[in-house]
This record gives C-alpha cells, sequence and structure tokens, in this order.
C-alpha cells in the first residue's frame, strides 16, 4: 500500500530527501506522494522512510486508496530500479 500525506504537512521537506523513488515532490500546499511509485520502501529499507523522518506524527501514513501486497511492491521497486537488488532485510 503506498503512502499518503495528510493535510498536518507543515512542508519542511524532510520527506523528498529520504525518497530513494522519486515519489515524493512538492504540492500547491503540501508535499505529496506519487503512488505509482511509493513501495513503503521494500527494496530500500526496512520500514517507510519518509513516516520515520516526518516530524509530524501520523502525517505520512498507509493510503488505504492504494492497498497492494509486499510482493506487489517489491515488483514495482525492481521496475523503478532495474538492474539492482533489493537491500537485504527490506521485503
Amino acid at each position: 500500500m503506498a503512502y499518503k500525506i495528510t493535510d498536518e504537512c507543515i512542508s519542511c521537506g524532510a520527506c523528498e530527501a529520504e525518497c530513494k523513488n522519486e515519489a515524493i515532490s512538492e504540492g500547491e500546499t503540501i508535499y505529496t506522494i506519487d503512488p505509482e511509485k511509493c513501495t513503503e520502501c521494500v527494496g530500500i529499507a526496512e520500514a517507510s522512510r519518509c513516516a520515520e523522518v516526518c516530524p509530524i506524527d501520523g502525517c505520512c501514513t498507509p493510503d488505504p486508496e492504494h492497498k497492494e501486497t509486499k510482493e506487489q511492491l517489491l515488483e514495482k521497486w525492481r521496475k523503478l530500479h532495474p538492474g539492482e537488488e533489493p537491500a537485504s532485510g527490506t521485503y
């Protein structure tokens, strides 16, 4: 399931720099996450980096409109990073 950024976003940008999939971008008023690129950091880290670095609790949350299995997230990661291997312990 991709993550989303809620209206509590303070537009600090901490999450954007952490996203290795380049799924996070600055929107009109808050940052947004492209669900086509978000893998919940499967293939990259053990947990979603955006949620870990965000200074606002609950701002980066799973998006129930984009439910995916770990296998689907890993497949998405592989398409975004052809020729690379996922980091150990991230899937």
